[in-house]
């Protein structure tokens, strides 16, 4: 039997299979309302037969937006935006959908990647005042950012709330924490980009303080049947940055706080960055943290292959897998999957008869 196709339990969240897709950032939204697009890409994932569905990194607030086409959910327009996509989606899809909650701090305030994806200044048409642990900008080319003072954090911490409460009200079945990739809270666990010298600032117990105060402000207001987890980047790839020890150390943090996952991607944070970019390559640091800690940990990171994805599973050298690009290229990837190991996944009626002739249908 398939370990990959094996069920996997988040919480109380039971998952069909171990295929997650992950936060992919679409540039689409209006004013941070979702848009026709979402429900088109959104409908085209939920038939996809993963286990698991979650939206893109979702801002807690407008400042919190990559660009000023990112989603976001702070008000009652950016809700019930969210909300239509969402029902229209579930008409034909019982898919377990979450979201990941964000703010991306001095990589804020840019362009679309396909206009070039470039810093906006905050006296752009499209840009503001991005906000950061410190005033250090991501690079020679950014503004920077305004130091967040304490008031700018209680905000911050209530904003990730206020979020979880409308996430929930839309019947999300989980939040994902965006601490990765070089966004805010990630800016205040690497000492790259954080040289407050606060309590937020200094130690590590210092920089990781931001990470475990908005993850329990958010586990106290979420419903506590749902789980909620965390993304990380496991190291900057840059010396004398964040890195795998320190990673483990927040992991250990964060599983005795209750946190119910823990989704281990890498880098993001400083164009010094030096990746090894092959197959598997972020995997080694899901299986560290996985061996320190008791709750699920998500391997990512250019697992492309049904067997590449089976022998994480099997080995254990994760407990779910995720796929970004990977399923953008080919939106049947769990189907394909399925066929090559034997497994099946659901599928609406309307695409039981979708197998080409002579090949082994996956559907249920």
């Amino acid at each position: 039997m398939s370990q990959l196709f094996s069920e996997l339990n988040i919480g109380q969240l039971t998952l069909n299979n171990r295929i997650i897709i992950a936060p992919m950032c679409q540039y689409s939204a209006n004013n941070g309302a979702a848009s026709d697009w979402h429900t088109i890409h959104l409908g085209q994932l939920s038939l996809s037969g993963a286990g698991l569905l979650i939206l893109e990194a979702t801002a807690v607030n407008p400042e919190g937006r990559i660009s000023y086409g990112d989603l976001g959910l702070w008000n009652n327009e950016t809700q019930q935006a969210l909300d239509k996509s969402l029902k229209a989606v579930r008409q034909y899809s019982s898919m377990p959908i979450g979201v990941q909650l964000a703010h991306a701090g001095r990589k804020a305030s840019t362009e679309k990647p396909w206009d070039g994806g470039g810093a906006l200044s905050p006296t752009d048409e499209n840009g503001w005042q991005t906000l950061a642990p410190s005033a250090v900008a991501y690079d020679e080319n950014s503004p920077e950012p305004k130091a967040m003072s304490q008031s700018d954090i209680d905000s911050l911490i209530k904003d990730f709330v206020s979020a979880a409460k409308r996430a929930d009200e839309l019947g999300l079945d989980l939040i994902e924490l965006h601490g990765a990739h070089g966004y805010l809270l990630h800016q205040f666990l690497s000492p790259l980009s954080n040289k407050r010298d606060d309590e937020y600032g200094g130690s590590l117990q210092n920089r990781m303080r931001i990470v475990l105060e908005v993850f329990k402000a958010v586990r106290a207001e979420f419903n506590s049947n749902k789980p909620v987890g965390i993304r990380i980047s496991a190291t900057d790839w840059v010396e004398g940055g964040w890195d795998l020890e320190q990673s483990v150390a927040l992991a250990k943090a964060l599983d005795e706080l209750g946190c119910d996952f823990i989704h281990v991607s890498t880098a993001g944070l400083s164009p010094d960055q030096q990746i090894p970019v092959k197959p598997n390559f972020q995997v080694p640091f899901a299986t560290a943290i996985k061996e320190a800690v008791n709750m699920p940990v998500i391997a990512v990171g250019l697992i492309t292959e049904p067997q590449q994805a089976e022998d994480i599973i099997s080995e254990q050298q994760a407990d779910g897998v995720a796929l970004a690009r990977g399923i953008l290229y080919d939106p049947h990837w769990p189907w394909h999957a399925a066929a090559e190991l034997g497994a099946t996944v659901t599928a609406p009626k309307q695409y039981l008869r979708s197998s080409p002739h002579g090949k082994p249908s996956p559907i249920k």
